[in-house]
């Protein structure tokens, strides 16, 4: 954890935030794969998909909770948060496919698990129970429409949804901390003075405020990423090349990279 102002703001989500702009960057500057848009690219392993977001659920309580390094009651705020938050995720993101694709899927499941997971990481120990209910309901809808309206809009193939999903969601999470934080809220404020643990009141918090501090904060590092991931992006291009030829892609990278493929038909 890093100190922004008078709040936290979660090393989690610096690396969500950070990871999906230079997705995002990587995707403009590798271009959109052959095919795109014009062939179905239906994902590769549906079962193995949600054993994995099985695994990052279970893993993130350790992420979360683990961070207060002890057990204590911010410990198990952290644990409640995340678990309610993610549950929530889960549920907006299916009945909001529902509601607009006609029906829910497994993958839109463990994607807003995923949602879930990222909003509520810089919130986990710095909102309350109510917070973490409204932080995971906007996280399904909020990154649902990060993978679909947002990314047509943007244009880039991004394969893996990394912007839609942990971008979105961590600046997401970000903002809505700097709201849930509030007493007023249900939330468990801040010290004011951190060698005293003096904390501040509902009369003196000030959501705008505080909102304000989380936006430049997740200004600075799109920024900061957006410039260095392009930089990063080119360098790699000069040394070795971003892209494989047409026909090594249709081949397919496991055969042409590695000399072996996943599965023989």
């Amino acid at each position: 954890m890093w100190q922004w102002g008078a709040l936290d703001f979660a090393g989690g989500t610096v690396v969500h935030i950070n990871s999906g702009v230079a997705g995002l960057v990587g995707a403009y500057l590798v271009g959109k794969r052959v095919g795109y848009g014009k062939e179905a690219m239906s994902p590769h392993n549906v079962t193995m998909t949600m054993i994995g977001a099985a695994l990052l659920w279970v893993g993130w309580f350790g992420f979360n909770a683990g961070s207060a390094l002890e057990a204590n009651g911010f410990a198990a705020l952290a644990f409640m948060n995340t678990f309610l938050a993610t549950a929530c995720a889960v549920l907006s993101w299916m009945f909001g496919e529902w509601f607009f694709k006609g029906k829910p899927s497994m993958v839109g499941a463990a994607s807003g698990a995923v949602a879930g997971l990222v909003a509520i990481t810089p919130a986990a120990g710095n909102v309350g129970i109510p917070g973490a209910f409204v932080i995971g309901l906007a996280a399904g809808l909020v990154c649902l429409w990060g993978v679909n309206g947002l990314k047509k809009l943007l244009g880039a193939d991004d394969a893996l949804d990394v912007f839609g999903v942990h971008a979105v969601g961590g600046i997401l999470g970000a903002l809505l901390t700097g709201v849930f934080n509030s007493p007023k809220l249900g939330g468990p404020s801040f010290p004011v003075d951190w060698f005293t643990g003096k904390m501040t009141t509902a009369a003196d918090y000030s959501i705008m405020g505080q909102l304000w501090i989380q936006a430049q904060a997740v200004g600075v590092v799109f920024v900061w990423t957006a410039v260095v991931a392009f930089v990063s992006f080119k360098i790699a291009d000069l040394l070795v090349g971003l892209r494989v030829t047409e026909e090594e892609e249709r081949e397919g990278l496991d055969i042409n990279s590695h000399g072996e493929t996943a599965y023989h038909m």
